[in-house]
């Protein structure tokens, strides 16, 4: 926005801003930068709800701008006509959640709409098995998930307890974009429509995930003696996670550190379980007392991340492909051992997750469905196959550490996958195998998958405008090969459209996002599209090889095309 400066004034000297929020932009004063980062872009409300940096102004994260979307969003459900079925809400740890939970409260009250309120902090997939059960229209979480502290965040669900649908996200968004003026908007948070989540919830979950368990013989065997470390990474999932773990009896050690609700997150870089170093407390505690693994779920509890021993006795901490493929591989086992894999099963997984789900799959005659990045189409897909019929949702996952089994929530669950993948730590152990020697095995058995992530970082107010123009140029560049891999197909997903080497053209089905996804020889994948929820390019390589060592120089030689192809288009 030109007006800027113009916005930042107006907002400085309006007395309707609280003296703490107008202290903030009297500090600004002279720093045109700042400024122009605050107020010459609007936070953005996606698919993904919002998430920026906490701050006064109209790109930032605060009360003004959580009172503006939640309005918007009454607005919506009173066309809906759904005040009285009500919307639930929950936070995490982070700095002003629990305010941002109460203003947002306080707004659908005065509009007349029904509010239940966590009165402490619950995980995402406590909120979407919330929804569900108090039959609520929507819910609201407000977390910016794995994000570093300066952030927050706000995002929304569908009475379906998945993250709200692109369309019902549009129009929501239509009604907030006419509320020009943010401080007129207000709330009533003493209001008597705005009641407490009943407290039996939290043990009508945990009875939910008990019933998805597979290996009680093997829990009972061995879950006495199993040396585990959790973290919770200051987060929301310290409760439910050890509740759960000790509801089947299983050996628990906590990082007592880390069990603070911290909104600073002070013992960590990143409260981002994916990252070896944030479970580096965690692996200390480990070493300490000889445990088996180590987990760590990030500030929503909706992510998880796992640490395993191998022979040697030294700690890795595997990616969200190897946890997703271990997890895979474990579901259907126990299933088909026991005779309860259903004939229509299906696996869903996003389709920048592991080529190895599909020849896992195929082992098992199990079908697999790839969806756009988000869990909230896995959510949809589950909520398809349950009116038609058609197939049985087993298993989902996303290679950024989340997945689901069940029904009971349509999020990623960071709870049920520790309660998982404890049960198969069990499970392996009863058999006489580690989780590290397993996961070999599937190696052995399918060939090397090794599958990695870069990302490249952008800032400013022109990062996601700046992303997509590289994503843009890729679309129209000749490829014909990333090192040792040949080019045999290219997927546009913004135009649903499928084009092989051969010119043939085919549609994919799948949601249009903005996404440039390779199709190589040998089943290996590269893709490119921009973060939703951050200023980073994402860049995403499976390749397959002989073994380790083949794969890490195909690695090598396919992500040397790749930086020379992006240096190209930028």
């Amino acid at each position: 926005m030109d007006n800027f400066k113009e916005l930042y004034e107006s907002w400085k000297n309006d007395p309707r801003l609280s003296e703490e929020d107008r202290a903030e932009l009297l500090s600004l004063e002279g720093n045109e930068k700042e400024q122009e980062y605050r107020f010459g872009g609007e936070l953005e409300f996606g698919t993904a709800g919002m998430r920026g940096i906490i701050g006064c102004g109209i790109n930032m994260m605060n009360v003004y701008t959580v009172r503006r979307a939640t309005q918007g969003l009454a607005e919506y459900l009173k066309t809906e006509g759904a005040e009285e079925k009500g919307v639930v809400i929950s936070y995490d740890t982070r700095k002003n959640s629990r305010r941002f939970a109460v203003s947002a409260a306080g707004v659908l009250a005065k509009n007349g709409v029904k509010v239940y309120l966590f009165s402490r902090v619950h995980p995402v997939p406590m909120l979407s098995y919330a929804v569900r059960k108090l039959q609520a229209a929507a819910g609201i979480m407000i977390t910016a998930s794995h994000n570093p502290k300066e952030y927050n965040g706000y995002k929304v669900y569908g009475e379906d307890g998945a993250q709200m649908s692109p369309e019902a996200t549009a129009v929501v968004v239509g009604f907030i974009a006419k509320i020009r003026d943010y401080l007129s908007v207000t709330g009533e948070e003493d209001s008597p429509l705005i009641t407490a989540v009943p407290e039996r919830l939290d043990d009508d979950y945990l009875d939910a995930l008990e019933k998805l368990t597979l290996s009680p013989a093997a829990v009972q065997k061995c879950g006495k003696d199993l040396r585990l470390v959790y973290t919770p990474v200051h987060g929301s999932g310290y409760i439910p996670v050890t509740r759960i773990l000790a509801r089947l009896g299983i050996n628990t050690t906590v990082v007592e550190a880390q069990t603070a609700e911290d909104p600073a997150f002070s013992t960590v870089a990143v409260p981002n379980p994916e990252f070896k170093e944030t479970l580096s407390m965690g692996i200390a505690l480990a070493d300490e007392i000889c445990a088996d693994v180590v987990f760590g779920t990030d500030p929503d509890s909706d992510r998880l991340g796992v640490a395993v021993k191998d022979e040697a006795g030294e700690f890795h901490a595997l990616s969200g492909n190897q946890v997703g493929i271990l997890l895979l591989d474990y579901i259907l086992t126990r299933l088909k051992e026991e005779g309860t894999l259903p004939k229509n099963a299906a696996v869903v997984k996003s389709f920048v997750s592991t080529g190895m789900a599909k020849l896992i799959c195929a082992e098992f005659g199990v079908a697999l469905f790839e969806t756009p990045v988000g869990f909230k189409f896995i959510g949809e897909k589950i909520k398809e196959w349950e009116q038609s019929g058609e197939h049985t949702f087993v298993f989902g996952f996303e290679e950024s550490c989340g997945y689901l089994r069940g029904t009971h929530a349509r999020d990623k669950d960071a709870v049920v996958a520790s309660m998982l993948c404890a049960e198969m730590v069990c499970y392996d152990k009863s058999i006489g195998k580690t989780v590290w020697m397993r996961l070999n095995e599937i190696y052995k058995k399918y060939g090397y998958v090794l599958d990695q992530n870069v990302s490249v970082q952008y800032s400013g107010l022109n990062a996601m405008k700046e992303m997509n123009a590289v994503v843009d140029a890729l679309k129209t560049a000749e490829v014909a090969s990333f090192g040792k891999f040949s080019v045999e197909a290219v997927r546009d997903y913004s135009k649903d459209l499928r084009r092989d080497k051969a010119g043939n053209c085919t549609r994919l089905g799948i949601l249009k996002c903005n996404c440039v996804y390779y199709e190589l020889s040998g089943g290996s994948f590269v893709c490119v599209r921009p973060s939703g929820t951050e200023p980073k390019l994402k860049i995403y390589y499976s390749v397959k090889g002989e073994d380790e060592a083949a794969a890490k120089e195909a690695l090598r030689l396919a992500k040397a095309d790749v930086e020379a192809l992006l240096a190209r288009v930028r």
